[in-house]
């Protein structure tokens, strides 16, 4: 059986991944800052018959917290085939360049773009274990640099300057990863959940959290022959599914 981490998995993009995760088999081990809320969710998901899951706590801004969750998931596993950077945060809105102050900067990089790479180094000894290991970055549509330059896209004039800076470096830190790990068996990827109705935007996405997770699944279970060092994004890219960058 295949095991997957998934990190800010309590609720919405990630809770349905983990659900959608689970109907297919895998072991999955849900991240939680909050591990009340994890074994809560994980309640849920076992009164719906998908018994192969486990809360672990972690909190992706706290390296103490990522480093006990490893030793924790080490108990238990030797092998972790799927890890699902998922945890984000939008930070304090408005942003804008001049006037956002540096410490929504500096909280908004630590989730999305320090808190990922702390948990990948942390956790990339158990996924060299596997036969196939895949590696997952949700991402978002705003943090493509040339569609911000166009002034056609639909979300041309969307910028909010600390969220759209946090995703890009997410997006150019999972191309290096890949090509650092292009000549092993790794798939390494970049998800755009599309716009979502969640908590995180007050629900006023328009998509759905099942489609949203069918990406990032998508991505998850991507087989030998898939790419690798991709920005997938069914919503900047409905005909091809792959994101200029």
């Amino acid at each position: 059986m295949k095991t997957v981490l998934i990190t800010g998995a309590n609720k919405s993009i990630g809770f349905e991944t983990a659900r959608q995760l689970l109907a297919q088999g895998y072991y999955v081990y849900l991240g939680s800052r909050d591990i009340e809320k994890g074994e809560q969710a994980v309640s849920q998901l076992r009164a719906e018959g998908l018994s192969q899951v486990e809360a672990i706590e972690i909190d992706v801004n706290q390296i103490t917290s990522i480093q006990a969750a490893r030793e924790a998931l080490g108990q238990k596993i030797k092998v972790l085939d799927v890890l699902v950077n998922n945890a984000g945060i939008g930070g304090a809105m408005p942003q804008t360049p001049l006037e956002t102050d540096i410490t929504v900067f500096r909280e908004v990089f630590e989730t999305n773009f320090f808190g990922v790479i702390e948990v990948t180094q942390a956790f990339i000894d158990l996924l060299k274990e596997s036969e196939e290991p895949r590696i997952v970055n949700v991402t978002s549509g705003l943090g493509s640099m040339a569609l911000h330059n166009d002034p056609e896209w639909k979300y041309y004039s969307v910028k909010p300057a600390s969220y759209v800076a946090s995703k890009a470096a997410l997006n150019a830190y999972t191309i290096v990863l890949a090509y650092d790990q292009r000549f092993t068996s790794f798939k390494i990827n970049a998800v755009d959940p599309g716009y979502t109705a969640t908590d995180f935007n007050h629900h006023s996405g328009p998509g759905t959290v099942e489609d949203a997770a069918a990406r990032v699944v998508k991505a998850a279970t991507i087989g030998a022959d898939g790419p690798t060092g991709q920005f997938f994004s069914d919503d900047n890219a409905p005909e091809t599914g792959v994101s200029p960058w």
